[in-house]
């Protein structure tokens, strides 16, 4: 019997709690889900790669899935499945923005291997407009993510925030 290992690669900076909806019901979908915390320095990353694997495993923790594993990685994205035995990539939806974008990446990655299929998972209607990126923003100008992440998240935020000073009129 085949073990379907699946991969969600992100740079989680942070992680909210999008990716964790994501998680859980990618989780779902195989027997072994590694969540691949990669690098990506044209996000402009709020925390080193070192503590993002440390949050993401933290809150997987909290999800208590017990199929799910933390790999960091710095290459190519099928190049990293392969590396795995992964037979699938999951990958979450919020908007037609993102499809554009994800479409094109799934495409090029079905031409570099195209034994590992793409799997796209909308995210939850109530979760949509979060994004690492705007959580971060609103917590550079002083605004409450409580909804946004884990409580363990919204501290770290907070905390990083504080050490590198708040932007905008507060």
């Amino acid at each position: 019997m085949t073990t379907r290992i699946g991969i969600y690669p992100g740079t989680f900076d942070p992680i909210t709690l999008g990716h964790a909806d994501i998680i859980r019901r990618g989780a779902k979908l195989v027997d072994k889900l590694i969540l691949g915390v990669t690098t990506n320095p044209s996000k402009n990353p709020m925390f080193s790669t070192e503590e993002r694997f440390a949050m993401v495993e933290r809150e997987v923790v909290g999800l208590g899935l017990d199929n799910v594993e933390v790999v960091g990685f710095n290459s190519l994205l099928v190049k990293f499945a392969q590396s795995q035995d992964a037979s699938v990539i999951i990958r979450g939806l919020r908007a037609v923005a993102d499809f554009e974008y994800e479409y094109q990446m799934a495409g090029m990655n079905q031409q570099l291997d195209d034994d590992i299929e793409t799997v796209f998972l909308m995210a939850d209607v109530s979760l949509q407009p979060i994004a690492s990126k705007l959580v971060k923003e609103i917590a550079l100008y002083g605004g409450d993510i409580t909804p946004f992440v884990s409580a363990e998240v919204r501290d770290e935020v907070v905390a990083r925030v504080d050490k590198i000073g708040r932007k905008g009129d507060w």
